[in-house]
């Protein structure tokens, strides 16, 4: 039996910038610098070639696109913190898959990428911006005095801040209320009859943070409470078992404590029952954030919930309203409510 070969056509060839240069019958150097928006090139050559560009496929390279007014489709997130933390943190896995499932509606992507400190995390920015690689971005973390609002400004690139307005400058924010939150707890706490809580807060320099401890002060002095000093940490177990210990052995111990996430709220409780304290009987603890974390444990935490995958959308939506150019003033989440568990009660005695 006679074996008949079949020829198979070669695979496509992706376009070059020597393809271009051929047929438009410029050079090499000519292409590359209209591509990239550099000088020496007229008008008339720098559209053939943009035309030519995109007639072949080679749109897909970054300033091709840019110069054939084509959106990238991708938005830019970047995260200032260690790698390894990232998959530990609820809130910014919760967060991040609110905005992915937008953006995946909407035909984008996310651009993520996890940075050492806030000037990479900006560094970035300007990077994808300028490559056109993304269309807009979010800006997590907001601090006092960042450096990244005015420069987020002065680049064009529509952004929305997740942090309050007070300190997102003339980008867009999207927020909620964290002193009602913080007003609420402390309420609830005194109405139980602890009359000493303590607050173990995240990072300081964060506006949210701030804003916490602010509210914390004020709801001391309007309930007549006692104020104690509040102890920052970096939202880590270790640091907020670290923090829990020093406050569960001094000699005013107080009888109820409010965590600034689940992660260091879990961490305390471990140290409570390390010390023989019995929660919530010798001790009360409250999560910012609800997560299975806090729901696991026993006995299960009080937490401050609110819906943060769609916090994370109505970002997304509200990025994706102001890359489309339509007019928006930001949006402000619902403010996280209190959810009462095993870990509150009323003090046994009055410390």
């Amino acid at each position: 039996m006679e074996q008949v070969s079949q020829q198979q056509s070669p695979p496509a060839k992706r376009p070059t910038i020597a393809d271009i240069a051929r047929i438009v019958g410029v050079s090499k150097v000519s292409v590359s610098n209209a591509l990239n928006g550099q000088p020496g090139v007229s008008d008339a050559t720098r559209a053939r070639i943009a035309a030519v560009a995109e007639e072949l496929g080679f749109v897909r390279n970054s300033a091709a696109r840019a110069l054939s007014g084509a959106k990238s489709a991708a938005v830019g997130l970047a995260l200032c913190r260690p790698a390894r933390m990232l998959g530990t943190e609820p809130f910014f896995m919760e967060l991040i898959g609110g905005i992915e499932n937008v953006l995946s509606d909407a035909s984008y992507s996310l651009a993520l990428q996890v940075v050492s400190d806030h000037e990479r995390g900006l560094e970035a920015y300007r990077r994808w911006w300028g490559e056109r690689h993304i269309d807009g971005a979010i800006l997590v973390d907001l601090r006092e005095n960042d450096a990244r609002i005015p420069a987020m400004e002065e680049m064009g690139l529509p952004t929305v801040v997740i942090g309050h307005p007070s300190g997102s400058g003339r980008l867009t924010p999207v927020w909620s209320d964290d002193a009602a939150a913080v007003r609420e707890t402390m309420e609830y706490l005194a109405a139980l009859g602890h009359r000493r809580i303590a607050r173990i807060a995240g990072l300081t320099g964060l506006v949210h943070t701030a804003i916490r401890d602010r509210a914390y002060d004020a709801a001391c002095a309007d309930l007549g409470l006692e104020s104690l000093p509040v102890a920052h940490t970096d939202y880590t177990g270790e640091e907020g078992a670290r923090a829990t210990r020093r406050l569960l052995l001094s000699p005013t111990r107080p009888t109820a404590i409010l965590y600034d996430n689940d992660i260091t709220a879990v961490a305390g409780l471990s140290v409570a029952q390390e010390l023989g304290l019995s929660v919530p009987r010798d001790l009360s603890l409250v999560a910012w954030d609800d997560s299975p974390l806090v729901q696991v444990v026993r006995p299960p935490l009080t937490a401050l919930t609110r819906d943060i995958h769609a916090y994370g959308a109505n970002a997304a939506r509200t990025l994706l309203a102001l890359v489309e150019g339509r007019p928006v003033d930001g949006y402000q989440d619902r403010a996280p409510q209190l959810t009462p568990r095993g870990s509150t009660a009323a003090p046994a005695a009055a410390g």
